[in-house]
């Protein structure tokens, strides 16, 4: 079964997206990483969250500029601090994305080979 870490149901959270198994919103991911909030930190307070979970909601956001155009810097990035990457190694190529998920001006390392 593969899971679908961001979810819209408009029975849930009033409609707006939310991240899989908690009761966090794709937008409130959005403001605490605005607030400076790191991965780790946000693990911390909301262990629920995985970080595939959370990677999905900063790319779906990526998805959808137009929704959340208010929580974008002018380059098109998100916001406050994103995975480094160390913490973007677990995750698939397609989330590894620059100024979304992984912090602005780091790139992920290439695999050895």
């Amino acid at each position: 079964m593969t899971i679908k870490w961001v979810k819209v149901d408009p029975l849930v959270m009033n409609g707006e997206p939310f991240c899989y198994g908690s009761r966090l919103t794709v937008r409130q991911l959005l403001e605490l990483r605005g607030n400076g909030y790191t991965v780790v930190d946000i693990l911390k307070d909301h262990p629920e969250l995985k970080l595939m979970g959370i990677a999905s909601a900063y790319a779906y956001a990526a998805g959808h500029r137009e929704r959340y155009a208010d929580l974008l810097a002018p380059d098109g990035s998100l916001v406050g601090p994103g995975l480094t990457a160390a913490e973007a190694d677990a995750l698939p190529e397609s989330l590894r994305i620059p100024g979304v998920v992984v912090e602005a001006g780091v790139a992920a390392a290439a695999p050895a080979g």
